[in-house]
């Protein structure tokens, strides 16, 4: 599949692809239908062009600096870093305006106008598809499948940019507040925003009509082509929209659809590095050696064996110890961050004056016993056929073992949708509900009897069975990003605690973030560009 990430190879039809995003989406020059209808005059044309949508979400978008590579740098920039319980306390000094959330307001720089742009590029080259597909020559049944897969992507697209430009559902008035620009077609008039819930409505009917003629054609993606959506990515894409939008009983039904054949994955995979599709992988990226985007993956910066926790003093990422704190000992998971648990007969109590085995600011191992301990445990974790983790002596409290890489310099594949994501969907609609047994059964089914956590069981009603929900939704999702995002539909603060607080966050990053008016509801500007080249959008904090 050597033309991935070529963001469809000799179609030149795509604004998207010949424009820089970076200047508007609507600042673009408008492709002739003619030149669009002959490029994808084919089915086989239009299959490569859907493959380019899945291309343009793992490549590095030139248009911006290092790490803007579509998903990867989403995850870091818009979700992990933002997020409370996402430690990476050695870039926290140059990163806590970031980190804190304090450039929401900049809708001119790369950090404020990234995710428009490149969605917008998704957007726009799905409608392209969906608007020309019909005429291809090739199979009813194709065209049906592929038009099915640009659907999917464009409401996945939409999805995304709720997350970051839209506030969230609980103070949105019941969707009035201000949306998006809902382009389904190649034009590029101005255009004015939307409603909320005018977004949910549009995204509804892409996920609807995708499913409807995926089933019709009667065709799936490959076996193990997790890059290319199919009828589960559909139905979990309108979970998600589904569970944010509050409407708790179509991400019920959507969300156990949407898990139909992908069962969770066993504690050996589980520990096997996320680095390569698994089970219950329903959507993710493509990874090969041949394409491998370099210095630029997800896997370079925050794998465990990627090239900075291995050359340098970076780390890989670590877990909220605050989290970990209420997680029993013996969690699978859990076993895959260097929490205290594993070294027992150390003093890790708070100690100012220097002599703690632990830094207080940045949480690297400091002791060479400890030091030791902590090497012969990464080893012991190791997956096989991995090269090993983490440059020796360079450890931190929480630092992760989840992501590996399987390439240099972090070559792997990304995770986007699985279905443990889908069955905690589950426990959170059902406690909404007031289906209590139900959400408390999802649980138990996604700890107990998937081996995660044996003998775990679940009791809690009220408030206290929806702390349950959230604290395994921020274990088991950990660095996939959705807990930034988890509290700004919750309407939840982000807290971060230092070590003197008890927890493990560096000192200019250890704060309290509500989410309201005076934090613009963690919601950023439509950028500056795209005002520029469209008279029509009005925003405030205020719509």
């Amino acid at each position: 599949m050597k033309y991935i990430c070529n963001l469809v190879v000799g179609l030149l039809v795509f604004t998207g692809l010949t424009t820089s995003c970076e200047h508007g989406y609507l600042n673009t020059t408008p492709t002739a239908s003619t030149s669009t209808a002959t490029a994808l005059g084919t089915t086989e044309n239009v299959k490569k062009a859907v493959n380019g949508l899945a291309g343009m979400m793992c490549t590095q978008h030139a248009a911006y600096r290092q790490g803007f590579n579509g998903e990867s740098g989403i995850r870091v920039y818009y979700e992990n870093f933002l997020s409370e319980e996402f430690r990476y306390n050695a870039f926290a000094p140059g990163w806590d305006t970031w980190m804190n959330g304090e450039e929401f307001p900049e809708n001119y720089n790369l950090y404020g106008t990234y995710p428009w742009g490149y969605y917008y590029e998704i957007i726009n080259d799905a409608n392209s598809i969906i608007q020309n597909v019909d005429g291809a020559d090739g199979p009813d049944a194709e065209k049906k499948f592929y038009k099915a897969q640009a659907k999917t992507f464009r409401a996945f697209a939409f999805t995304q940019l709720v997350k970051y430009y839209c506030k969230g559902w609980k103070i949105s008035n019941n969707g009035t507040t201000s949306g998006l620009v809902l382009r389904e077609d190649e034009s590029i008039d101005p255009m004015p925003l939307s409603t909320l819930a005018d977004v949910y409505v549009l995204i509804y009917k892409d996920c609807d009509e995708a499913i409807a003629e995926f089933t019709e054609s009667g065709m799936d993606r490959a076996a193990g082509e997790v890059w290319l959506p199919n009828i589960n990515v559909a139905y979990a894409v309108k979970a998600r929209a589904a569970l944010n939008r509050e409407d708790y009983g179509e991400a019920l039904r959507c969300a156990k659809l949407a898990r139909q054949g992908y069962p969770l994955m066993d504690n050996d995979d589980y520990e096997s590095g996320f680095c390569y599709p698994s089970s219950e992988w329903l959507f993710g990226s493509y990874a090969s050696e041949e394409e491998n985007m370099w210095y630029w993956t997800f896997g370079t910066q925050f794998a465990c064996n990627g090239y900075y926790a291995t050359r340098s003093q970076y780390g890989a990422g670590c877990i909220a110890k605050e989290l970990t704190d209420v997680i029993p000992d013996g969690d699978v998971r859990k076993g895959l961050f260097l929490t205290y648990d594993k070294f027992p007969g150390y003093d890790f109590s708070y100690n100012p004056n220097g002599s703690a085995i632990i830094d207080q600011t940045m949480g690297y191992f400091k002791d060479d016993d400890l030091k030791d301990d902590a090497d012969t445990y990464i080893t012991s974790k190791t997956p096989a056929g991995l090269d090993p983790a983490y440059a020796k002596g360079y450890f931190f409290s929480g630092g992760q073992l989840k992501f590996w890489a399987f390439g240099s310099p972090g070559l792997s594949y990304l995770c986007y949708i699985r279905s443990s994501e889908m069955l905690l969907i589950e426990a959170e609609a059902n406690y909404f509900l007031n289906n209590t047994t139900d959400a408390q059964n999802a649980l138990v089914e996604l700890n107990a009897t998937s081996g995660r956590q044996a003998g775990y069981t679940c009791t809690k009603t009220g408030d206290d069975l929806f702390t349950e929900i959230r604290n395994y939704r921020e274990l088991e999702l950990w660095g996939e990003g959705f807990n930034w995002y988890d509290h700004k539909r919750w309407n939840l603060p982000i807290v971060r605690k230092s070590f003197a607080e008890g927890g493990n966050c560096h000192t200019a990053t250890a704060v309290t973030i509500p989410c309201d008016a005076a934090h613009r509801w963690w919601t950023f500007d439509v950028p500056e560009a795209e005002k520029d080249n469209n008279p029509l959008i009005v925003t405030s904090i205020d719509n």
